[in-house]
């Protein structure tokens, strides 16, 4: 059998999602939770691998039992009980076999918050960046964006991929009265690094510290040397991951 997995956490106490030698992951505990209640050695892929300190409103992963398991609501409680206070499962629901939390995802949803103002309850949860922040300049630097799909400027050095082209569904800034902004951007995939460099490049923007027209130039280049710097994980979220109809029908049926 094979289960998704809906779940949320908090990414600051974390070296990322993916199991690392030098420090604890969020798939680790999730393994270590999941193979404590169901008896058996569980492991577990996710949608995306965020990085360090990047946080997850909702993030899918799936495992493989041969274990059927009774999917109730006492069952999700006693394994978050298991999980620590910054990861929460929301539910558990049997797929197809070849269903897969990585692979079978269509799109993926990021916000980026920063605020102005310093507030203690949101510590670790945004990036506090007080200089002001020309959202109009930042915005028609979303235009420009979305005239493109190769963001290899963006990406780590280092990234492991064949490609660096991603499909941009929307890529836009808001602004609300308790003066925080968000940055939005849907895609089909994301390069490693890729959102919080975007966001790093607009605020040298937002700044004027970097003209509009040089953007486009930096896309065109494909090095990550003519990128504004990264903008802090802290600020970043992974708010939805989109599959097919037929997935996201299991969640609601629980029936394969």
């Amino acid at each position: 059998m094979r289960y998704f997995i809906e779940l949320s956490y908090r990414g600051t106490a974390y070296r990322g999602w993916q199991t690392q030698s030098n420090g604890s992951s969020v798939q680790e505990a999730l393994e270590a939770a999941l193979t404590q209640r169901i008896g058996k050695l569980i492991y577990v892929v996710g949608s995306g691998r965020t990085d360090a300190g990047v946080h997850a409103k909702q993030q899918f992963a799936h495992f493989d039992t041969d274990v059927p398991l009774a999917l109730t609501e006492a069952f999700i409680y006693s394994i978050n009980c298991i999980l620590p206070e910054d990861i929460a499962i929301y539910t558990i629901f049997p797929v197809n076999p070849t269903t897969h939390a990585r692979f079978s995802a269509l799109s993926r949803y990021y916000q980026y918050h920063i605020t102005r103002q310093k507030n203690a309850f949101s510590n670790g949860l945004t990036y506090h960046f007080r200089p002001h922040l020309n959202i109009e300049l930042m915005n028609r630097a979303c235009d420009i964006l979305l005239q493109h799909t190769n963001f290899q400027s963006f990406a780590k050095a280092r990234a492991d991929v064949t490609n660096f082209h991603c499909r941009l569904d929307f890529a836009y800034w808001t602004y609300t009265t308790d003066d925080c902004l968000t940055f939005h951007i849907k895609a089909n995939r994301f390069l490693w690094g890729m959102v919080r460099t975007i966001v790093g490049t607009m605020i040298d923007i937002g700044q004027e510290r970097l003209s509009l027209e040089r953007l486009e130039p930096i896309i065109l280049a494909r090095d990550r040397n003519a990128a504004g710097r990264a903008a802090p994980a802290n600020g970043l979220y992974l708010v939805e991951v989109g599959y097919p109809p037929e997935v996201m029908n299991l969640r609601t049926t629980g029936q394969v």
